[in-house]
């Protein structure tokens, strides 16, 4: 067991032991109906619930790479439709994040890490003749701006949600929380 996996597990049990859950306990719907589309920044874990005023228990909270929506029949987009008729989600909200680490990502770099880490050139070349476009899924955006407003309208636009469904798209400041509101859908 790794060193890391080790210290988890020590500090679980202590939490589970001392049922400090307690405080946590809610239900599996959201209490403020709402579905946020969100980076995986670490620097957003808490400040991203604070910064909207989120408690546990209050909205269903999708992370990935940059907040990106890529595939009108993918797991975000999966995620999105059971939050809305399973979970009871009235809003969606797309927040991207200034300073992001998909700005500008080069898939050549990735690929060129994935190699240093033992994924051989026989594998990528492999992924390439069966057709998949590592390039497509490996870049990321130029301007977070866009890539939040491309995501809101994917949402918009899925043939299995309905038009009436209310999607924003902001983006928060990672130092200050600050939230700049590029889309009200309700508007």
């Amino acid at each position: 067991m790794s060193t890391l996996l080790s210290s988890i597990v020590e500090h679980n049990q202590h939490f589970v032991d001392s049922k400090e859950y307690e405080p946590f306990l809610t239900n599996r719907f959201p209490d403020k109906k709402m579905v946020i589309v969100t980076c995986m920044d670490a620097r957003l874990t808490e400040l991203l619930p604070k910064a909207m005023d989120l408690r546990n228990g209050d909205a269903k909270i999708i992370k990935n790479a940059g907040a990106v929506v890529s595939h009108q029949f993918g797991s975000v987009m999966r995620s999105i439709i059971v939050a809305v008729y399973e979970l009871g989600a009235e809003e969606v909200f797309v927040v991207g994040h200034y300073d992001c680490g998909m700005t500008g990502l080069n898939p050549s770099s990735v690929l060129d890490k994935a190699e240093s880490r033992g994924v051989s050139k026989d594998t990528i070349s492999t992924l390439r003749n069966a057709g998949i476009n590592l390039d497509n899924f490996l870049t990321g955006f130029d301007y977070v701006h866009d890539a939040v407003v491309n995501s809101v309208n994917l949402i918009r636009k899925h043939p299995l949600l309905p038009k009436s469904l209310i999607v924003h798209g902001l983006i928060i400041n990672p130092e200050t929380g600050r939230l700049d509101v590029i889309d009200c859908g309700d508007e």
